[in-house]
């Protein structure tokens, strides 16, 4: 046990400090940290060995890799980075795939004086810098393989990584008590499990800085004064429902005058006054009593949050209801966007915006939710619709008020309900951050465990919108606090056709097929093994054992140039199934439910495919679904992502529709693969999957991604390079064909993605 005196005064100046404790020593097995001062004490830090362990890097090495470029029609790639033994011991370094097969591989190496400059490395370590080219192939994994005298180690080279070196220099150079000050917000926003993975990252220097991000797409005067004599030719009355309670002054009154800046001018401001004292009704009274559009209803009692708003509710006589809480704010063009979009299509019914938070003196403005257009299976999944909301008055009539014994989650109840009621035809989203949600030690959106029965309120919410629909599944809380998971609950267990192309590479065909045999709890399927040009005879002699062996594998010869498209058409017309499970032959079931999960969803009538969660062999996220327009056509998201990081707004975790998903692993109905014509022959190799599905879409069919089925992909060689005048030809004219035949999405954007975030990274970053 050892302690340390720090002395100083707390001005934000001398009192840093860093400990060193050599976790290597045996006989440590705790590692605690604890402040004390003027007799008391405070537990800073508490973790076991078992704890420390897991965080501990072992690598006898530091590395990083900072450049890797792949010329698909060259098939070739560059890895340029760094690579530095930190106990002396030499070192030799080369390049293998997922198989352990070293490509043709030019390799030179470098001395590195910025490094030394740096402070990273000693002068007589400065030749530590590499510049690796190498034979390639695209959708292939290949790893840097350190070796030594203690065997090898190989590193995935898909997603660059930074050093624990200069990750901590990266730190130290871009710390000031401005950037301290931006990591305690954060931590105090996203809480310390996404603090912590953000650490790993290091600073961004792209990162947009969202509050410069929203003042440049704030209305300017010249704007608000078009707005306001805009000549609509439908304008409906808005009446803005709220119910307060013991509302402290300065959020009282900044949530009233932001309703009355609004450019649409047609609204009505009802508060139903539940507070303990007479504040509220009192500052009301005095400051706005003369204006008609302001009403306020001091109640006898508190009803309670639903009971409250359904007080304001039946204050409102507009055409419109929408949903205010009394400690927030609205951007001045929020009701005027939504009227806009009310005129462009008179038929729509309930309209919801984008949103973020703010600090409790509104001078901070944080943690932007860019939202999809409507996402009924992610709504399921969370309230993502939340703020800002207005529903037409008639679907109110329709549905009923708010419900008392969903208090906490009556908005998600509310809205479950009013989306039934309109239809998603009928459901428009706003793109834009029209609302301000005001966090402080009281609110749901600052602390989240401050109303745990909300989430309770929430899952019994999601469960009622089930049962609704005679939809037979069980909704339960998942391991975030405001996100749930659905179960259905098979009625039948229908014949899957898992439809497999394969050449050669038995060994991953094995692996593949062998999870599936083991682990998998459903046991109703077939194997349509689509054999495409094998070369090795140990390939047919595997086939001949399988279907010996195995009576559900059955094994059917392509004799065509290979054609992804093609082959599983092919297989698909030799299927017997109502379900067809087109699978990679590289990759590896995880769960024992997977095929049930996928099922569940699929089985649905309004879903016409779902994707699963694929993990690359190092446990980060390979597809989590498929943006269009993400790289030029279309991208998964989220690559790279640690497994156990739930992405943006969890949506890593969440299930959700998109408009693709990848068919290294997707379940697809068999009336529906019919009905689109499967798959399209004109795309031999790239995007036949992402053309599948916008068919699948186009027939009126959602696309599902489901996180909890889960597989590992190992992406090995399975057919030769691009490489060849023909194939870079065929290539383009691939994209040509997405372009011309997807054109309008490509234009306008993914309904399932949101126009204010990149489509040059996966991670729903903001776009600058």
């Amino acid at each position: 046990m050892s302690s340390k005196q720090l002395k100083g005064k707390t001005n934000g100046e001398g009192i840093g400090f860093s400990l060193y404790v050599p976790l290597s020593v045996p006989e440590i097995t705790t590692l605690a940290l604890q402040a004390n001062c003027a007799g008391q004490s405070d537990d800073l830090l508490d973790r076991k060995k078992s704890q420390l362990d897991k965080i501990m890097d072992t690598l006898p090495f530091d590395y990083q890799l900072e450049i890797y470029l792949q010329d698909v029609n060259k098939g070739r790639t560059n890895a340029v980075g760094w690579l530095l033994s930190l106990d002396g011991t030499a070192l030799s370094l080369s390049v293998v795939d997922s198989q352990g097969r070293e490509p043709k591989t030019d390799k030179q190496f470098v001395v590195r004086k910025d490094l030394v400059e740096a402070g990273i490395v000693d002068e007589d370590h400065q030749t530590c810098g590499f510049n690796l080219s190498f034979d390639s192939e695209p959708h292939t994994q290949y790893y840097l393989r350190v070796s030594g005298p203690e065997g090898h180690t190989d590193l995935p080279m898909a997603h660059p990584k930074q050093s624990r070196i200069s990750l901590v220099r990266s730190y130290l150079g871009a710390m000031s008590q401005e950037n301290v000050r931006k990591a305690m917000d954060y931590l105090k926003e996203n809480g310390v499990r996404q603090f912590m993975t953000r650490l790993k990252y290091g600073p961004n220097p792209n990162a947009v800085n969202y509050d410069e991000w929203r003042l440049s797409k704030l209305p300017n005067e010249q704007t608000l004064k078009a707005q306001r004599e805009t000549q609509f030719e439908y304008t409906p009355k808005i009446s803005i429902i709220v119910a307060a309670f013991n509302t402290p002054v300065p959020y009282l009154k900044d949530m009233i005058d932001t309703v009355r800046d609004q450019s649409y001018t047609h609204w009505q401001l009802c508060i139903a006054d539940g507070s303990t004292d007479d504040t509220v009704q009192n500052y009301v009274h005095d400051h706005y009593g003369s204006e008609e559009k302001i009403v306020l209803k001091r109640r006898a009692e508190n009803y309670g949050i639903a009971g409250n708003m359904n007080e304001a509710m039946k204050m409102a006589d507009g055409d419109f209801i929408a949903l205010y809480d009394h400690d927030d704010t609205l951007t001045p063009d929020a009701l005027f966007e939504f009227v806009k979009a009310y005129n462009e299509d008179p038929s729509l019914e309930v309209f919801y915006s984008d949103e973020d938070k703010m600090n409790s003196d509104a001078t901070k403005y944080f943690q932007p939710n860019f939202k999809p257009d409507f996402n009924i299976d992610l709504l399921c999944s969370n309230n993502y619709i939340c703020h800002f909301f207005m529903v037409k008055k008639s679907i109110i009539d329709q549905v009923g008020m708010f419900r008392k014994e969903y208090d906490g989650a009556q908005d998600y109840d509310f809205i479950l309900r009013c989306c039934e009621a309109a239809g998603p035809e009928h459901i428009h989203h706003v793109p834009k951050v029209l609302y301000h949600w005001r966090t402080h030690e009281q609110s749901t959106s600052s602390n989240p465990e401050s109303k745990m029965y909300a989430f309770d309120a929430g899952t019994r919410a999601v469960q009622a919108h089930y049962d609704r629909m005679h939809i037979k599944a069980v909704a339960s809380k998942s391991d975030w606090l405001g996100w749930y998971r659905t179960k259905y609950i098979l009625q039948s267990h229908p014949l899957i056709s898992i439809i497999i192309p394969n050449k050669d590479h038995t060994d991953d065909l094995d692996r593949c097929i062998q999870s599936i045999e083991k682990k998998s709890a459903y046991k109703n399927y077939e194997y349509i093994i689509v054999e495409n040009n094998s070369t090795d005879p140990a390939t047919f002699d595997y086939y001949h054992q399988l279907e010996a062996s195995n009576p559900k594998a059955h094994v059917v010869y392509w004799q065509d140039a290979f054609n992804y498209s093609a082959l599983n058409n092919f297989g698909a017309a030799h299927a017997k199934g109502d379900y067809f499970l087109l699978l990679n032959n590289d990759t590896e079931l995880i769960n024992s439910d997977c095929l049930e999960e996928m099922l569940g969803y699929c089985m649905r009538e309004d879903v016409g495919a779902v994707g699963a969660r694929l993990l690359y062999p190092d446990d980060t996220v390979q597809h989590a679904g498929v943006i269009i327009g993400i790289g030029g056509i279309a991208g998964h998201t989220f690559i790279g992502l640690e497994k156990d990081d739930p992405g943006y707004f969890n949506y890593a975790m969440s299930a959700r529709d998109y408009s693709a998903v990848t068919a290294a692993c997707m379940l697809v109905k068999r009336s529906v693969y019919e009905e689109v014509g499967g798959f399209n022959e004109q795309l031999a190799v790239a995007f036949n999957d992402v053309d599948f599905c916008l068919k699948i879409r186009e027939a009126g069919y959602l696309i599902v991604y489901d996180p909890y089925a889960q597989l590992y992909h190992y992406e090995s060689k399975s057919r030769g390079m691009e490489d060849t005048p023909e194939k870079v030809q065929r290539f383009n004219n691939e994209i040509k064909t997405i372009e011309n035949r997807w054109h309008d999405i490509l234009e306008k954007g993914d309904p399932c993605y949101n126009p204010n975030l990149t489509l040059e990274r996966s991670d729903f970053s903001l776009k600058k």
